[in-house]
């Protein structure tokens, strides 16, 4: 009840419910397919023979037949038969005509016939219908055929069989139809709640590739409805943030402009050509930081949908205009590979990486390489390389390895943190290391959704 007396009513499409409802409706399709073998296999779902009397009677009859005097043992033997069983008292072995086979050892039940006759050395045989040599002779039946004590014999017989498989091909037949119903079930069930599961796994693997992707339907149990409205609330937060954070970042850049201009007019006035110097020279650092913050806060490739292209072609049209620049820039890989994401963005940022290896190495080159999950491609030179403390520190916003901040060595240090920014925004990586055999190689790692 809520406060004001509404009555609120639970969620039916949980995962609880669900998972209940598997179980039940698992084991009522293992009843099902339990009674259908019941109906389609026929004598062979019945219960064992050791499980159906008839080894009981047998041990019984014999007993008592045993136990009579000879001239009696005919009629009890009669008696004792009904349209089941058919049971004979034969005086001699050769009477009951039965086939010569390699092992008539009755297996399954002699151990539990003798043990009922109180005679661990009675012989037992017993028969099948394929131990007769032909199809078609009348003889063919399921027959026990016991020794009394004076060497006579009893012959228990059935014409058809009444009783079922033994009990490790029932058991096993048993654990085949509960695999079979789980099996079922489950994919049915897990259908219906994986299906949701993939689809936010999906929005969230497009939203770590495509910041501006659209937010995630809300679908499945309501367990799963929870997390897609808690992750799509998260997501519109982020993107509210990071806008709010670009436009304030960009827009004090802009602001910078203003007072730089009027500290470069204001030099004009100071009559020290040296102190003039210095102070024009910050100025102008301090004016190209300004100008590579806001083209890196106002970079319209942030705003680019992720799309399908090609990534060896793109490879291959930046290192063609190194070429045109008269750059040679050596390329290994694919002809063509497709990827998924932001063309314009990842180009800026393989430009920005090439470019460092044509300024601060020799022999540049490209390296692209596909794995099952991911793409790699490595940046190599043949220049000094980085300090090893200093190939992390490298990704920090304006830091620059050398110590002055002439524009003509290198910037003013915002290329490595906007291409590894690119590189992180597609879920992917970005490191730097000293190669062996000399220069830095610069290795970029994308997924592949």
């Amino acid at each position: 009840m809520t406060p004001g007396g509404t009555k609120v009513s639970r969620p039916r499409d949980t995962v609880a419910r669900w998972i209940a409802l598997t179980t039940m409706v698992a084991m009522l399709t293992l009843l099902a397919l339990n009674e259908l073998f019941g109906v389609l296999a026929g004598a062979w779902a019945r219960p064992p023979l050791m499980e159906t009397g008839l080894m009981d009677k047998a041990a019984a009859i014999t007993r008592i037949i045993d136990s009579a005097a000879p001239g009696q043992r005919h009629d009890i033997a009669k008696t004792a038969s009904d349209p089941g069983l058919s049971v004979q008292w034969l005086q001699r072995y050769e009477d009951a005509r039965l086939p010569v086979i390699g092992d008539p050892e009755f297996s399954e039940g002699s151990v539990f016939l003798r043990r009922q006759l109180n005679r661990p050395d009675a012989r037992i045989e017993a028969y099948e219908p394929d131990d007769w040599p032909t199809k078609d002779n009348p003889d063919r039946r399921y027959a026990v055929i016991i020794e009394l004590t004076d060497h006579t014999w009893v012959i228990f017989s059935v014409s058809s069989r009444s009783w079922g498989l033994g009990e490790w091909q029932r058991n096993l037949i048993i654990i085949a139809l509960i695999l079979l119903s789980t099996l079922i079930v489950a994919l049915i069930a897990t259908r219906h709640l994986a299906t949701p599961l993939e689809h936010f796994a999906e929005g969230a693997r497009r939203f770590g590739v495509d910041f501006r992707a659209p937010p995630i339907p809300v679908v499945g149990p309501y367990e799963i409805r929870q997390a897609i409205l808690a992750f799509n609330a998260m997501q519109a937060q982020l993107k509210h943030f990071v806008q709010d954070r670009t436009q304030m970042l960009a827009a004090i850049s802009h602001d910078l402009r203003a007072p730089l201009t009027r500290m470069r007019l204001r030099g004009e006035f100071i009559e020290d050509a040296d102190q003039q110097s210095k102070l024009f020279r910050d100025v102008d650092e301090m004016q190209a930081m300004v100008n590579a913050a806001l083209e890196f806060f106002r970079d319209e490739a942030r705003l680019e949908h992720a799309t399908a292209f090609d990534l060896a072609e793109l490879l291959h049209t930046v290192v063609d205009d190194f070429r045109d620049a008269g750059t040679e820039v050596s390329f290994e890989g694919a002809q063509r590979f497709v990827y998924v994401g932001r063309p314009i963005g990842i180009k800026r940022a393989l430009t920005n990486l090439i470019d460092n290896a044509v300024k601060y190495g020799s022999e540049p080159g490209v390296r692209l390489k596909a794995f099952a999950d991911c793409v790699e491609i490595r940046i190599v030179d043949r220049g000094p390389g980085i300090a090893p403390h200093y190939q992390e520190q490298v990704f920090a916003p304006f830091f620059r390895v050398e110590g002055s901040r002439n524009k003509n060595t290198g910037g003013v240090g915002l290329g490595l943190s906007a291409a590894r920014a690119t590189v992180l925004e597609h879920g992917g990586t970005l490191v730097l290391r000293n190669r062996r055999e000399g220069g830095l190689e610069a290795r970029v790692s994308l997924p592949l959704n």
